[in-house]
């Protein structure tokens, strides 16, 4: 809970006369704002503050600005505009300006997840995360001072789209955090690969929206791979296997090595996956990587603990395995909580604690997975030859 001495601290800061707020300011771009949106539970905690770990922290920086693509039925952002004192703008541009000519805010915190957008043909939702960001990204390089940006989730549903906004990014020297929250929640038992471990293969189960929730468990797989031995080489091809019988014809052929892995997983699962229920289909999303280590993440109707992971060692009958997620549920969510302290370490030093490119190469990986769905065949995927180290000692929370 906040202390008594932290509240008054703020308070002075807020509304001592001609005091000046020390905190870095950071405007909020949201495709919409209601309640248990992505919008309400990363900034929500920007500004009422967080638990990560189960340890309450006040925010550490100030909200000024907002932007909202969408205004929903319930809208919640007018509201805290009027008590939070930040300023709600008509465009992204006024926002991160604060009505003036150049850049006036210290960092920006993107939310593009939620609202009323189209779907296409195979299941992706069309945010316009890319035609946001990229206003975003103009005022920036207009301004010459590249601030810290926090991207929330996958960069695009489209490779092309995602691979813009990381080549800017890295051309105009931003800070850079992005990605799913379900990475830094704590882990039942604990589990860090240790770096250098030769993985041979691994298996994850999840559940829910193939797009949504698709993301998420391949980046918590991709959290855990991208320690193996040699780092991270990229993904060579990706396939999109649909129904239980076409699942099951995989697993009788090349397949065969993921049995012990799936039983591994479903036991931290504490419940055997269903194969089907609600008119859904199991989906497995293959993803095949350049040095040869291969993944089988499968999408069930429902799975029993969130989301699962389990990777065998070459030379080894041992397996690794966990489940994301605390054991108890000692409060709502902790897993934004866990983001919204790496979002302010991100504001507040300039340094990302998890590599953006976790989450290049993942969205990468999605994407061509529903391109995968849409043809019906395995898609050879040499745009993502993307190589990078973990970083030796992780953040994530440990309740």
């Amino acid at each position: 809970m906040m202390t008594r001495r932290c509240f008054a601290s703020l308070a002075a800061c807020a509304s001592a006369p001609g005091a000046a707020d020390p905190r870095k300011t950071v405007a909020a771009i949201v495709t919409e704002y209601r309640y248990w949106s992505h919008a309400d539970v990363i900034v929500g905690r920007l500004l009422g503050g967080y638990s990560p770990n189960g340890v309450h922290q006040p925010p550490r920086t100030r909200v000024v600005s907002m932007y909202t693509d969408q205004i929903a039925k319930q809208d919640m952002s007018r509201d805290l505009a009027a008590r939070h004192g930040f300023r709600i703008y008509p465009s992204i541009e006024q926002a991160l300006t604060l009505g003036g000519p150049r850049l006036a805010v210290d960092a920006v915190c993107f939310v593009g997840e939620h609202g009323d957008y189209p779907v296409n043909d195979v299941g992706q939702k069309l945010y316009p995360r890319y035609e946001l960001f990229t206003q975003i990204l103009d005022v920036i390089e207009r301004s010459g001072r590249p601030v810290p940006c926090f991207f929330d989730k996958h960069l695009s549903y489209s490779w092309e789209k995602a691979s813009k906004i990381w080549e800017r990014v890295k051309r105009l020297k931003i800070p850079f955090l992005c990605g799913s929250s379900v990475t830094l929640t704590a882990r039942t038992p604990p589990l860090e690969i240790p770096i250098g471990t030769p993985i041979r293969n691994a298996v994850a189960i999840g559940s829910g929206d193939l797009d949504a929730y698709g993301f998420h468990l391949l980046e918590s797989a991709q959290c855990m791979l991208e320690r193996r031995q040699g780092g991270e080489t990229g993904v060579a091809s990706v396939e999109w296997i649909e129904g239980r019988g076409a699942i099951d014809r995989w697993k009788a052929g090349e397949g065969a090595w993921v049995q012990p892995l799936w039983e591994e997983a479903v036991k931290r699962s504490g419940e055997p996956p269903q194969t089907d229920g609600g008119g859904r289909e199991p989906v497995l999303f293959l993803v095949n990587y350049r040095d040869g280590v291969n993944l089988a993440a499968f999408m069930m109707p429902r799975s029993g603990n969130g989301r699962v992971f389990a990777a065998r060692e070459k030379g080894s009958s041992a397996v690794l395995s966990t489940s994301f997620g605390p054991a108890t549920r000692g409060r709502p969510l902790p897993h934004f909580d866990g983001l919204a302290y790496c979002i302010e370490e991100l504001f507040t030093t300039g340094k990302a604690l998890n590599p953006p490119e976790r989450t290049v190469l993942t969205t990468g990986a999605l994407s061509f997975l529903f391109e995968s769905r849409r043809a019906r065949r395995r898609i050879d995927t040499p745009e993502l030859s993307i190589a990078y180290r973990a970083p030796e000692k992780a953040w994530v929370q440990t309740s």
